[in-house]
């Protein structure tokens, strides 16, 4: 077997089926297996899978182990030599998976990448970044990025500054795309299941780089990826997750020293919008605002909790 495609899926059947259907559509002459794990999804999203791709290996969970968990799963019941994590809210155009194979294939510098993402209107969709760090969060909060975003400096963290034309070594990509060698996935393990969701895909490249991995961009296939088909279902819950996945990463990898500091910053990111987002909620009429307000305070708490807790 030469490819295993991943895909997770929690609540997705809409998405999932047009990703199935462009997986299938657009690959050909290429031995290949798609795996999907389902986070026990309550959308008939298995059911579908069984009625319209019975070639699918489907592993259908009784509960929603998160993405990481979810990936993991996947992974241990995969035989490619190469492995893709492909997110169920993602669109394969012009034989893209064809075209990534015979890249990774034939270039033994590349061991992780990603290729060209785009929008549902097919712009472009950055997927690139670095690592965190304090500086990095300290051009964040104080919004420097927005102001000089062709600086390689200020607009460093989500390389504001790259056009995605031209291949290139990078330090993260993001995780609705990863192509792989298998003995990546061997050498380092698999995702970190303490990352429910968000930031397994920081950490996963950084391991992978800790290794001796080497993580490429390549633009020479394309993906449409439509962006938070999952997420959508978690409303306000989504920013809580991603705040103790943030926490979660730095405790990790960055010490205790760095760790605080970085989880200061995050306040200060909160405190120092507080007023010009309580401002606008008072401005509107509409109401819409003050929703925003809502969960900008319970984001604060939470993250004020998190300290409590250790």
């Amino acid at each position: 077997m030469k490819l295993s495609i991943i895909i997770v899926n929690w609540n997705g059947l809409d998405v999932l089926k047009g990703c199935l259907e462009s997986v299938y559509e657009q690959t050909k002459n290429l031995d290949f297996e798609v795996i999907v794990v389902d986070n026990n999804s309550s959308d008939g999203s298995v059911a579908m899978v069984e009625e319209l791709f019975p070639q699918v290996i489907l592993i259908a969970c009784d509960e929603n182990n998160g993405f990481a968990k979810g990936n993991n799963i996947g992974s241990e019941a995969a035989k490619g030599e190469y492995l893709l994590y492909l997110n169920s809210d993602t669109i394969v155009l012009d034989g893209a998976l064809n075209k990534c194979f015979d890249y990774i294939d034939s270039r033994e510098d590349v061991d992780i990448f990603s290729c060209r993402m785009l929008n549902k209107d097919q712009s472009l969709q950055p997927n690139c970044s670095k690592y965190p760090s304090i500086l990095n969060m300290i051009i964040f909060v104080t919004g420097l990025y927005r102001v000089f975003p062709k600086s390689t400096f200020f607009g460093r963290e989500n390389m504001t500054w790259f056009d995605y034309k031209d291949e290139m070594e990078v330090e993260v990509i993001c995780g609705c795309f990863m192509f792989i060698r298998r003995k990546c996935y061997e050498s380092v393990g698999g995702m970190d299941e303490r990352f429910f969701m968000y930031s397994e895909e920081v950490d996963w490249c950084y391991r992978f780089n800790r290794f001796g991995y080497r993580i490429h961009y390549w633009p020479g296939a394309d993906i449409i990826h439509l962006g938070g088909a999952s997420a959508v279902h978690l409303g306000s819950e989504r920013a809580v997750i991603k705040d103790e996945s943030t926490v979660k990463y730095m405790k990790k990898n960055w010490g205790p020293i760095r760790a605080s500091l970085g989880y200061s910053l995050l306040i200060f990111f909160y405190l120092s919008r507080l007023p010009v987002v309580s401002i606008l909620a008072l401005l509107d009429k509409q109401g819409g605002r003050k929703k925003i307000i809502k969960n900008h305070i319970a984001g604060l708490k939470n993250l004020l909790s998190m300290k409590r807790g250790g």
